[in-house]
């Protein structure tokens, strides 16, 4: 059984932008429900977290096991494997981890920018593209004021 629930998946350029002839990657947001790993009475967990080394800390629950959010969501993408040494339910280099809170609170406009810039690996966005006379393309990065 898994941790995990999907929220959604959707394709994203490969390489954080959206320019001619990119390759795009799915990716799905696995949402940990808030129930697990609590230490709230009732939870089942009087052990102690199991997830605890590889999710954000657990929340409180009510009685019910509910609580106003998850407790983490897992940003992995299609080539993403589940399952480590330490633990089956770790993915092994999700591209994005973010408390429940985190996701809850954040615009999706701030998300995909967030999702994109990962997906970057530091390099600066594309700002334009030109198509050549000879049809080729020219991909024109912004540039910081630090880039000399």
């Amino acid at each position: 059984m898994s941790i995990y629930a999907t929220l959604w998946t959707l394709k994203f350029p490969k390489e954080g932008d959206d320019v001619i002839g990119c390759d795009w990657i799915e990716l799905t947001a696995q949402g940990v429900p808030a129930h697990i790993g609590s230490p709230s009475p009732g939870a089942g967990y009087d052990g102690g977290d199991p997830y605890g080394a590889f999710l954000p800390p657990p929340v409180t629950v009510d009685s019910e096991g509910d609580a106003p959010q998850l407790r983490a969501v897992v940003l992995i993408t299609e080539f993403t494997k589940k399952g480590t040494e330490r633990s089956g339910q770790e993915y092994q280099s999700p591209l994005l981890v973010l408390t429940g809170e985190e996701y809850a609170k954040i615009p999706f406009g701030d998300l995909h920018e967030l999702i994109c810039s990962v997906l970057r690996r530091n390099r600066a966005p594309v700002v334009a593209q030109v198509i050549l006379p000879d049809g080729s393309t020219q991909t024109i990065r912004h540039r910081s004021k630090n880039d000399g």
